[in-house]
């Protein structure tokens, strides 16, 4: 049928986000796929991580929610005339002037509400989760760029470096390696603490250890990885002598000091295709505001860095003219709760918005503002709008050329794809992404025993999640549509 109505009585509270095939505004189309493999692919992902849970609401703030943001969050919201815009109804924290300008340039795409059903609100878990892509009951050992890594270059470590493959598949900037990357028998990632006084580990005597006793695997694993380190460590130093860095950034920005690592590994030459780097302090409990001036206090300050940081990058990657080859990301564990606390902080919530920027982002912001009610239950967060394995394989597949099915297996089944991506000659033409805006009513929202959502579709399967404020899915509807139907 062309349209349906689904009518479902629940127990949940609050404003529930409409999900069509897991994208809110638009209406779908089936993507041709080409290859599975990356091949000679020089694209370059960099994820940052905001460790201990950003605040999207104070991040990507609703400004058509505004007035009920003060109902609920008044000691933390900062004033609306300060807010930067980005659209009528979305706006920017005013220490991002930055990333402001990446969107006026169309270079920035913002998500809305990215998290995953039942959200885990420990930060050592949901990190696990966001790391290896897992449901929120389901425990992973690999991660999911590992996984990714995995389909072409198995058995890893043994036997590389090869001649084919002399620089390392990915880099954490820092002491530990990211989880991300972690393959079945060892870590894809090198951590690289700087790209200057770097010397060799000390390899000592190598022996023939019996591989049928634990203790002889443990010996050989440590005795390759010893050499793969070495091997590696010489090649990211080569890169780091030949690279260069044109734009200047802060000595006083760690998030900046290591992104000014990555371009200059880039333009030397590396061929790492995942760099992971981290800026934490995000577990604003307290002190996220100064008391008499929300514009300022620690979740400014840190906003301010990641701003400045990718701002600085993005301009050195131009100047270098490396800026198409590289894709940016955020990423945190979660948002926060909708209503501030005493203590000037807020708490651990659920879904937040979630940013990439480069020259070849669909310039836009995806989904819906979330809907404020003027009165929020204790751990109310923003419920979720996009599973971040969407994001994450939408990424794969139009950056990296990752097939469908491959994506599907590599994170879940559920996958949606969402454009994030648009110029640069992406591996899959958007017009065949998504087509017209659709219309989409639900009605009463919010609402606690029953809501009737009408929409219309051109034949897709639709996939319909109601959540409640605190993140559970509480119902999951699959419909099938034909266009020979009746209504």
């Amino acid at each position: 049928m062309k349209r349906r109505k689904f009518i479902k009585a629940s127990a949940a509270v609050g404003t529930i986000p409409v999900l069509l095939n897991g994208f809110g505004v638009s209406s779908l189309a089936m993507p041709s796929i080409s290859s599975a493999s990356n091949g000679d692919s020089d694209r370059v992902l960099v994820l940052i991580q905001l460790n201990g849970g950003n605040d999207g609401l104070n991040t990507i703030i609703p400004v058509d929610q505004y007035s009920n943001l003060v109902s609920v969050r008044s000691n933390v919201l900062v004033p609306e005339s300060s807010i930067l815009p980005l659209t009528d109804d979305v706006g920017m924290h005013p220490s991002m002037t930055g990333l402001k300008n990446l969107y006026d340039n169309g270079k920035l795409n913002i998500i809305q509400s990215v998290g995953y059903p039942n959200q885990n609100r420990s930060h050592f878990r949901s990190m696990d989760i966001w790391n290896t892509a897992s449901d929120a009951d389901e425990f992973l050992e690999t991660g999911w760029l590992g996984r990714y890594f995995e389909q072409d270059f198995p058995g890893y470590p043994e036997g590389y470096p090869t001649s084919s493959c002399p620089d390392p598949f990915a880099i954490t900037v820092g002491s530990l390696v990211s989880e991300t990357c972690q393959g079945i028998t060892g870590n894809y990632s090198l951590a690289v603490n700087g790209v200057t006084g770097n010397e060799a580990l000390i390899e000592g005597a190598s022996g023939n250890w019996p591989t049928d006793e634990c203790y002889g695997s443990e010996l050989n694993f440590l005795e390759t990885s010893i050499l793969q380190t070495n091997a590696y460590a010489e090649s990211v130093q080569g890169a780091a002598d030949s690279g260069n860095n044109i734009a200047e950034y802060d000595d006083d920005n760690s998030l900046a000091q290591q992104l000014k690592i990555v371009a200059n590994l880039i333009s030397g030459g590396l061929q790492t295709s995942v760099y992971v780097v981290t800026l934490g302090g995000f577990d604003t409990h307290a002190n996220q505001v100064e008391d008499g001036d929300t514009t300022v206090g620690d979740h400014a300050a840190l906003l301010g860095q990641l701003s400045s940081a990718i701002a600085t990058f993005q301009q050195d990657l131009q100047s270098l003219g490396l800026d198409q080859r590289v894709l940016g990301m955020t990423f945190s564990e979660f948002g926060r709760q909708i209503g501030s606390n005493e203590g000037l902080g807020t708490d651990h919530g659920t879904a937040a918005p979630l940013m990439v920027f480069g020259p070849c982002v669909n310039p836009t912001i995806l989904g819906n503002n979330p809907e404020i009610p003027t009165e929020v239950f204790d751990q109310d967060g923003v419920p979720m709008q996009f599973d971040f394995r969407s994001v994450y394989g939408s990424i794969l597949m139009d950056w990296f050329n990752v097939s469908e099915d491959d994506v599907s297996a590599l994170m879940f089944n559920d996958f949606s794809y969402i454009p994030i991506l648009l110029g640069c000659d992406t591996s899959i033409e958007k017009e065949e992404r998504f087509t017209e805006k659709i219309e989409i009513h639900n009605y009463p929202n919010p609402f606690t025993t029953q809501t009737n959502i009408v929409f219309e579709t051109r034949a897709e399967k639709a996939k319909i999640s109601v959540f409640d404020q605190r993140g559970a899915e509480l119902k999951v509807c699959l419909l099938y549509t034909s266009d020979a139907a009746d209504e």
